[in-house]
């Protein structure tokens, strides 16, 4: 049985893919510090034999006992509020957390693959975005914490591969949505159906005109898998190049809920892209893939999985009591 790390095991992306991989017979180690993570996303994995977690900080020394043939690295604050609220571990999770996750595969001689984003493009003067687009990133400004930590996680990456000969793999990801979401993490998909589920107006920033691409998580889990098992040593888009605006994504958000919300503008906050949508012609032609999902039925989906959740989730309030767990 192969053996493989997930760092951020407890956040979004990180807990689907310990259900891929733990599906896919894999034995799993799932590694959070819990920032931003919740136990309730892998709770159900406690049971299973072939999953064991390790409660640590990955941004310090990392000893993992035995083999271990794939890292992958997702341990990140994702969202723009947990990001500006912890700007210096957001920064040491994309510096002394990959440099050790690095030095980790090199001992094990594993695979590495990273979790890099879209935001490396910045607020983008090329559109669609082709990973041959070096960005325009502000690196100064509130959310430059974020950009040039995953920026400088795929230059180390790409140095040790190319000095060490590490076997690694860089996703750059692009707006990604689905069950397990945080709905008080700031991004637009979880704000706009938290605001609805309470009977709030939604918020947008702006005014309305900026774009975003939504690709649903399942479909992401499978660019992730195949661009693991790829011979793609360069970064790769992963993504939905379907394109909406944040405006007409509201009222799909007011339509799905059945209320009559009205939409409320803000200011735009500094720096926030004003378009994103992936070019995924390398994923299509290298991985043989693309979503498969449409935004119209992940949005029920994700809508179902929201409206399911406590009183507590909707008001925002977080649980992460790790005892609990321990003593199962």
């Amino acid at each position: 049985m192969k053996r493989v790390l997930v760092t951020g095991a407890a956040g979004f992306l990180g807990s689907h893919l310990c259900d891929r991989f733990i599906n896919d017979g894999y034995h799993v180690i799932g590694m959070d510090n819990l920032i931003t993570g919740r136990l309730k996303n892998i709770e159900h994995l406690f049971c299973k034999s072939n999953f064991e977690f390790y409660h640590h900080d990955v941004s310090k020394f990392i000893h993992i006992p035995g083999d271990l043939h794939y890292i992958l690295h997702f341990a990140s604050p994702a969202s723009p509020i947990d990001y500006l609220k912890i700007p210096i571990q957001t920064l040491k999770v994309g510096s002394l957390g990959i440099h050790n996750c690095l030095g980790l595969a090199k001992s094990k001689g594993a695979r590495l693959m990273i979790a890099s984003t879209s935001e490396v493009y910045g607020d983008p003067s090329v559109h669609p975005q082709p990973e041959s687009y070096w960005g325009n990133v502000n690196p100064v400004g509130p959310r430059g914490v974020y950009d040039e930590a995953k920026r400088f996680q795929e230059a180390i990456t790409m140095a040790y591969h190319n000095f060490h000969g590490i076997q690694t793999r860089i996703a750059r990801i692009f707006n990604t949505y689905g069950p397990r979401m945080r709905l008080n993490d700031g991004r637009v998909l979880p704000a706009f159906i938290g605001q609805a589920l309470r009977g709030e107006d939604l918020t947008i920033f702006g005014d309305g005109s900026q774009t975003r691409s939504f690709c649903y998580v399942d479909d992401l889990i499978e660019g992730i898998v195949r661009l693991l098992h790829s011979d793609h040593v360069d970064p790769i888009n992963l993504g939905n190049p379907d394109e909406i605006t944040i405006e007409q994504f509201a009222k799909e958000i007011i339509a799905l809920s059945n209320t009559n919300q009205k939409v409320v503008f803000k200011d735009l906050p500094i720096d926030d892209p004003k378009q994103r949508q992936p070019d995924i012609t390398k994923a299509r032609s290298i991985l043989d893939w693309e979503p498969k999902i449409d935004r119209k039925d992940g949005l029920k989906r994700t809508f179902a999985y929201f409206r399911s959740l406590s009183a507590d989730d909707l008001r925002h309030t977080e649980h992460n009591n790790f005892e609990q767990y321990i003593t199962k």
